[in-house]
């Protein structure tokens, strides 16, 4: 599908992305108009903001059923996305085990509340609309009935997750184990970050900007060619499950694969 113009909406609780430099980036990859734009989430509509609420993910292994939120959950809400840094400090839990420990949300659900957000002023279907956002964003596995983390929803508009990025794609096993030695003995894990911080993302990592490029070229491929991972791990389009394959594919390689780039350049 052709593009005429893509928008990009900022996190401003994670600068580390940089949005500035992505705009940099897509210029010059695409050659197509593009325009930053702030959180689509500060000053939601209070109808918009318990839609949000209502697609939190309570239960991991059980699918998405609705959920009536109450007013705890609804005034949390309404505070982030008043101020994107509680956000950060709320649903960021820097020594995650499992995704169980941070809000989760339904990944599609929550899409289909941006696209409500977005066509009320833009219903050009040639304008593609990535937004950025903290929040942990899951959809559900048939196979193993359960929710998992993604970091990127595609489609438009397509949806990119920093923390996704970071608790998504499983750290060595190593660490797990290590980190949980630590925290049997009552011992700080920051230790153990420290001896595994180049094997895996953290949060306000320096390469988060990176990694967001790999992000908006899936989610401009699926736009395109309805396709937007590459099974070869020497692909920035590579779906990554594991941090080192992730770190592997969009800083060491750090390019398309020859189909891909072939399919880019015509």
């Amino acid at each position: 599908m052709k593009i005429s113009k893509i928008f990009l909406y900022d996190e401003p609780a994670v600068q580390e992305i940089q949005i500035a430099n992505l705009k940099n980036f897509l210029l010059k990859t695409f050659h197509v108009d593009v325009e930053i734009k702030g959180s689509i989430f500060n000053n939601l509509d209070v109808k918009y903001v318990e839609k949000i609420s209502g697609c939190r993910i309570f239960e991991p292994k059980i699918p998405f059923k609705k959920h009536i939120p109450n007013k705890q959950e609804i005034d949390f809400e309404k505070s982030v996305c008043k101020d994107t840094k509680l956000m950060e400090k709320t649903t960021m839990v820097e020594d995650a085990k499992e995704i169980e420990d941070v809000v989760m949300y339904d990944g599609f659900e929550l899409q289909n509340i941006i696209y409500d957000v977005i066509t009320k002023n833009d219903s050009e279907p040639n304008n593609l609309h990535i937004v950025f956002t903290n929040r942990l964003i899951c959809t559900y596995g048939a196979t193993d009935s359960r929710y998992h983390g993604r970091t990127v929803i595609c489609s438009n508009p397509a949806i990119v997750s920093t923390t996704g990025m970071i608790e998504a794609p499983a750290r060595p096993r190593e660490y797990y184990f290590e980190a949980m030695k630590y925290k049997m003995q009552g011992l700080d894990i920051q230790d153990i970050k420290k001896k595994y911080s180049e094997k895996f993302l953290d949060y306000h990592d320096n390469r988060l900007s990176k990694i967001a490029e790999g992000c908006l070229l899936q989610a401009i491929f699926y736009y395109m060619t309805g396709d937007a991972f590459c099974d070869s791990l020497d692909c920035r389009l590579n779906n990554a499950h594991w941090q080192k394959d992730l770190l592997y594919s969009q800083l060491k390689i750090g390019k398309l694969c020859n189909k891909h780039q072939a399919l880019l350049d015509n």
